[in-house]
Parts: structure tokens; sequence; C-alpha cells
């Protein structure tokens, strides 16, 4: 049975929680004066605290961050919950870097609660369980993957918001579908959203959802993303690419676990597990005041650090072959050999684009050779070339396009060279996402 200690000089606000948790089975004492807190720790021996902020008139918080970090001084590893009916922001930002692992306000929803507790649960007891073997469907033996993937299966049952991060191309949605596919939201929707081209109320339309009339061009009643994986787990990638504006919708919704659709003053409450992704250093960004530090601690509870192809060459071969195996079985192709040598020399190749630029390559050079049986370096070398040719281009004479057709024909370049990724296409051109965006559906691309 699992021991949660409830600390509150409220005693209501302790009946009330040891009532709620209690109906979950788990055992509970409440605490309601500071000077017993050390005597009880060593009785209860708790797994989990739930921290009041407040003990006397003064409602700054100073005394809970106090509290916090005297309890985490003494029983590090103890997880705690802080809980107040004067929230702030920054007080949650403040105790979250102190060592707690959630922050709560009163009054509390109880169904909230009761996640953040067996959220918190869960992670403890899967870490005391130890290591898990890596889960098929995603390919490598380097030891820096297998422990990324160890720590993805334990997190994956529980409801933890998850920060997955890394260089493009490395394959973060891969890991976010593995993470909703294992957990115990398999059943349920998992929903994608890039957060690079939002803006304004295309960003309140698309999340939120919007009824008819909300604005010009809203002819409908729309389901927002948030509605959508209702039950399951929505995707927000490139996080990092979010205007601060928007920033603060996106707390707003993670933090109160609710929302309105634009265009209707009725609140609606989720039920969804967050994964986000960047391929950017937030911890960077907030010291620029370029990311939210709330936000930031929001959304990080767990983070997963895909390494970049670089550090796991080891596993080029595998995902090699393993690429050369897809793309002969969809075109109902004999299976190609790729050579040693090949196999060598394509694991000592630089790969910026990690992954998915590998993926580019081997699946380029397979379709130039359909009906071959073996696949030489000379046939890896001669596609890469060819895209590199392709990519360089040259100068087209004057007077054969105007200003504007050649700012289509370089975006068109970009996005092909980069395999579609947004983020690397615009930095290759000097603009931002927005920017590129615009052009994108200015030209129909």
């Amino acid at each position: 049975m699992r021991k949660i200690m409830i600390i509150d000089d409220d005693t209501a606000v302790c009946s009330s929680i040891q009532l709620l948790l209690g109906r979950k089975g788990m055992d509970t004492m409440a605490v309601n004066r500071i000077a017993d807190i050390d005597s009880a720790l060593e009785r209860f021996k708790p797994d989990l605290i739930l921290l009041d902020m407040n003990f006397r008139i003064n409602t700054s918080g100073e005394e809970g961050l106090r509290l916090l970090q005297q309890i985490k001084a003494k029983q590090q590893n103890i997880d705690i919950i802080l809980i107040t009916g004067w929230a702030t922001l920054q007080l949650a930002v403040e105790g979250m870097k102190l060592g707690a692992s959630d922050f709560l306000a009163k009054p509390w929803d109880n169904k909230h609660l009761l996640d953040s507790v067996q959220t918190i649960l869960d992670l403890k007891k899967d870490h005391s369980e130890g290591k898990s073997d890596a889960w098929p469907g995603i390919i490598g033996q380097n030891k820096k993957l297998l422990s990324l993937l160890d720590q993805a299966k334990r997190i994956a049952k529980t409801n933890a918001n998850v920060l997955i991060s890394g260089p493009s191309g490395v394959g973060k949605e891969l890991v976010a579908e593995a993470l909703h596919y294992h957990s115990n939201r398999s059943e349920k929707p998992f929903v994608k959203v890039n957060l690079g081209g939002l803006s304004g109320n295309l960003f309140d339309s698309e999340l939120f959802g919007h009824k008819k009339g909300a604005f010009t061009d809203a002819y409908k009643d729309r389901k927002g993303r948030f509605e959508l994986a209702e039950g399951g787990s929505i995707f927000l990638d490139e996080i990092g690419e979010l205007d601060l504006s928007l920033q603060v919708k996106l707390l707003r919704v993670l933090q109160e676990k609710k929302y309105e659709v634009l265009g209707s003053s009725r609140t609606v409450n989720m039920d969804v597990r967050v994964i986000t992704a960047t391929n950017r250093n937030l911890a960077q960004m907030v010291a620029q005041g370029g990311f939210r530090e709330d936000l930031f601690y929001r959304i990080n509870l767990i983070t997963l650090n895909i390494p970049a192809l670089d550090e796991r060459r080891d596993d080029i071969p595998l995902l090699a072959n393993s690429f050369v195996d897809n793309i002969c079985s969809l075109y109902e192709q004999e299976r190609m050999i790729v050579e040693e040598e090949a196999l060598t020399w394509l694991s000592e190749l630089n790969f910026p684009g990690n992954v998915r630029q590998l993926k580019n390559l081997v699946e380029r050079t397979v379709l130039m050779n359909l009906g071959t049986e073996t696949l030489a370096k000379a046939d890896f070398l001669k596609c890469q070339q060819e895209l590199g040719a392709a990519a360089a281009g040259t100068l087209p004479a004057v007077g054969k396009y105007t200003l504007e057709e050649m700012d289509r024909l370089m975006v068109q370049r970009a996005l092909s060279y980069f395999d579609q990724n947004i983020s690397e296409a615009a930095r290759s051109l000097g603009v931002t996402r927005s920017a590129l965006y615009r052009r994108i559906q200015k030209y129909k691309l």
C-alpha cells in the first residue's frame, strides 16, 4: 500500500484529501503542525508528500519553500507535490527548481489531484523495478539508444508529461508514438500537432476548435486537436518554435487541464497526456527570454534526449539494412544484399540530417538499382553525389526567372533537400519558420 503524507494546517483540507486518497486504497497521514513534521516522517516513511505552502497569515509561500528544502535535504529521493490557495506561476517555478514534482492550486480538481499523485507513484514504482528490454519497432543496439528506450518504456504506462529533445531527423515522433502505444491510453487517439506554423486564431482553432461564425471563414463548427485526443495522447511537435504570446495560452491549458472552444464561453475539461518535442535547447531559450520558464517546467516532468546518429554510428548498418528490406518489400522485389564495404562506408559518413537523411540516401539508392541483387559502395556514392549536385544547383541566366519565381524555386529545393523538414529548410534559407510557412501557402507547395 502506498503511503501519502498531507502536511497542511487546515484539518478540513487534510480530512478531505485523506478521504479521497483512502478510497483509492492509499494509506495516509495528516500533519497539521510544522513542529511535528520530522517525527512524522520518521514514523510514517511516506512515498509521497502533499505540502501546503502557507502556515501563517503570510501568503508569500516562502514558508512552504523552506519546508520543501528542509525535507529534501533530509530525504532527497522523496517526491513532493506543492499545494496552495495562493498560487502564482512564479511560485510554481521556484518550487519545481527546488525539487517539487508538481504544483496544485486550491480549490483543487479531485481528478487532477489523483492523476498527479498516481503519475508520480507510478514513476517511483517503475524506477524501483529496474530496467526492462527495449520495445520492438525502433531499430538500434547502441548503448545510448537502449538506455533511452529503457527509460521510455518505464514511463510509458504513466500519465507523466514528456519532453522529447534531439536534433532534426533522429526520430522524435517515432518515440512519441511508441510512448502512446505502450501506454494505458493506447486504445484512444494519438493526435499530432506541429506548433511551428501556428499563430493567432489559427492556434486557437487548431488546438481548441471553433464554433461556426467565431471568425471570418468559420463556416461550420470544428473540433480542436485536444478534443480529438480526449482520453489519449497529444504530440506537440516543435514546441520551441511557439511564439511567447501563444506559450501563455498553452501553459494555462496544461496548468488547469481546461480550455474554451473559440467562439464559445463553455469550459471543457480535458483528459489528455501531453508529449512535446523540440530540436532546440529550451533551457538556453529560457535564459535568453525566448521560452517561458513556467511552461518549460510544466512540460518536462520527464525529458528523453535522443542521441544524434553520429553518437550511434554502430546502428547505421542495422538501419541501412532495415530501410533496404522495407523498400524492397514495398516494391515486391527480391531482397538486396548490401556489401560490407558499403555498410562500413555509410557508417563513416556524416549525416547532419540524422536517420531521416540516411533513410533518404538508402531508399533513393535502392530505387536507382531495382532489379539488382547487391548494393555496392559505388551505388551509394553515385546517389549521394547526385543528391548533392541537385541540392547545389547553378544560378540561372539573368532574365530567365523573376525574383518571385526564384523565391519559389529556392523554397522548393530547400524543402526537398531537407526532406520537408520546416526548421532545417527555414534555417538554410535564412528566414523564420513563420515566413517559410507563408511562402508555402503563397506558392501552394
